[in-house]
């Protein structure tokens, strides 16, 4: 863990992501420096190229108050083609929507996860002093039953019960209502670095440009009317 613990306003659950990012990019611009980043290796695929995506994006808001949590565990656990090679990733065809159907829990889906993740945050607030965690879930991942509005109305409500009297640490989800296309567009008016973020499931090296996750992301962009930054730089490949 890198640290300094002074004056920590906020939690950011930074996985190296474009979402993540532009959710970052939302606690810097309420609390400034007095914000601590969170990232959590659980045994995906493509864990290396979003802990440099964290690093790098930690960086550029000169973010020092870091912690690099093991939750391995859900790695070995399986149930989901982020961390079960034996699982195929889902891609997506050109002519497919890039919206998720949301009456069928992808194979992307690693149980629970969610719920783990935001508990290191709470645990890591709570020794910081900080009153907020700032997670950057959305509209386009709503098939996921940890990313939907009543699992952070619930998850707060266990925070009121879980926590000791007087500790209050809130939730922040700014982009829970956006799709991709407006995420881009904030990030960008946020000047979030998304030329720094990294969003394949597949690959660590180059974009995959198949996957759901590259699918939703060229779509955003280019709903935005914007070029991607990563999969135009080539020396960010």
């Amino acid at each position: 863990m890198t640290h300094d613990t002074s004056s920590i306003h906020a939690i950011t659950l930074l996985s190296g992501g474009l979402d993540s990012c532009v959710a970052t990019a939302e606690a810097v611009a309420a609390h400034g420096r007095s914000v601590g980043v969170l990232h959590v290796s659980y045994g995906q695929r493509t864990a290396n190229r979003e802990f440099a995506a964290f690093a790098a994006i930690a960086d550029h808001y000169g973010l020092t108050t870091r912690l690099h949590a093991d939750a391995e565990y859900l790695g070995k656990m399986g149930g989901s083609s982020l961390v079960d090679d034996d699982l195929a990733i889902p891609m997506s065809s050109a002519t497919s929507s890039a919206a998720q159907d949301v009456s069928q829990l992808p194979n992307t889906y690693v149980p629970f996860r969610n719920t783990h993740l935001l508990s290191i945050a709470v645990a890591w607030a709570e020794v910081l002093g900080a009153e907020e965690i700032f997670c950057g879930a959305h509209a386009a991942d709503s098939a996921y039953p940890d990313t939907q509005p009543g699992f952070f109305d619930a998850f707060q409500q266990l925070l009121h019960r879980a926590l000791p009297e007087g500790t209050d640490i809130i939730v922040r989800t700014p982009l829970l209502s956006l799709d991709k296309k407006a995420i881009v567009q904030h990030g960008t008016k946020l000047s979030a670095p998304l030329q720094l973020t990294w969003s394949c499931y597949a690959e660590e090296s180059t974009p995959c440009g198949r996957c759901h996750s590259c699918h939703l992301r060229q779509t955003g962009f280019e709903e935005a009317g914007l070029t991607d930054p990563l999969t135009s730089t080539s020396d960010l490949q």
